[in-house]
């Protein structure tokens, strides 16, 4: 373990907790976690990662769940990697870590149009390229380029967004770790840009729980449904197991009422299907990742 960590720049912590690292403020440690300095810094790891065989994880999106044991291997963050470049033809380029309210504010100062609908989403650019994340504006596909890969290998692949598969919360991607992301916006009025943001803000923080750790939406809209509907209407709106609860704003939010551990979230999410499916006959899929150990 220690020797595929030779040599990097970025930060090296081993028995990391990463409840400090999820937008659910829950989970248990990493064996190791890294925050590359720099691209070639996270291809360095990647490529002596993949010679020692350890496998890796990488935090991005904010609909994860990291188990109580935690994960094995090497967990990487990509909170160093946040360079924002401005390229020809309206195009954005940005580096994996990059958080999406960064880029937003960027793209605005910049009178350019075509992330308004990721307003309120506080993942990072490369998680939500890989969970193809939306709102009922719109989606990361609607925006993107092309997408930088590092393979496991360790070498730099670009791919063009012909050449990808987005499907409702997921990205068909080459193997390997989303370095960055080309973003094609277009030319708009920025005053007019910041009014669609800062109303789709306030619709946010009107009918979602954003001020308590969550994260995100915890089922797929089932077919011309909504999954927060069918919850409530099973009467599960404040349910909960210890400190994990069914947001009473948002009924497919599961809130971290303080210390919640993942074994409760996972108690609660078993009660919810099982009585969504008893009233209402819809059979729930999760779009919450689950991930590490028991």
């Amino acid at each position: 373990m220690r020797e595929a960590m030779a040599g990097l720049r970025g930060a090296v912590r081993f028995q990391a907790p990463l409840a400090e690292y999820t937008s659910f403020k829950i989970g248990g440690p990493a064996d190791v976690l890294v925050e590359p300095a720099d691209p070639e810094d996270l291809v360095q790891l990647v490529a002596q990662a993949s010679a020692q065989k350890l496998p890796m994880f990488v935090l991005g999106g904010t609909n994860l769940l990291v188990r109580d044991k935690g994960i094995r291997g090497v967990v990487v963050s990509l909170a160093r990697l946040r360079s924002i470049k401005e390229e020809p033809g309206s195009v954005l380029y940005a580096e994996g870590g990059v958080g999406m309210p960064t880029l937003i504010s960027y793209a605005i100062r910049r009178s350019l149009a075509g992330l308004e609908w990721a307003a309120g989403i506080p993942g990072t650019v490369a998680g939500c390229v890989v969970m193809n994340a939306g709102t009922r504006l719109g989606e990361m596909k609607d925006s993107v380029k092309a997408v930088r890969i590092v393979t496991p290998t360790g070498t730099v692949l670009d791919c063009p967004a012909r050449d990808l598969i987005f499907d409702y919360r997921r990205a068909a991607l080459p193997a390997g770790i989303v370095a960055g992301v080309w973003l094609q916006l277009k030319p708009g009025v920025r005053s007019d840009i910041e009014k669609v943001v800062k109303d789709y803000l306030r619709y946010r923080r009107d009918t979602q729980p954003l001020t308590l750790p969550s994260a995100g939406c915890v089922f797929r809209n089932p077919p011309n449904d909504s999954a927060g509907r069918v919850v409530e209407a099973a009467g599960l709106k404040g349910a909960h197991v210890g400190d994990a609860e069914v947001s009473r704003k948002h009924a497919n939010f599961i809130v971290n009422q303080g210390h919640a551990s993942a074994k409760d979230v996972l108690a609660l999410i078993r009660k919810v299907r099982a009585q969504v499916a008893r009233k209402t006959g819809v059979k729930l899929e999760l779009e919450l990742k689950v991930v590490g150990q028991a």
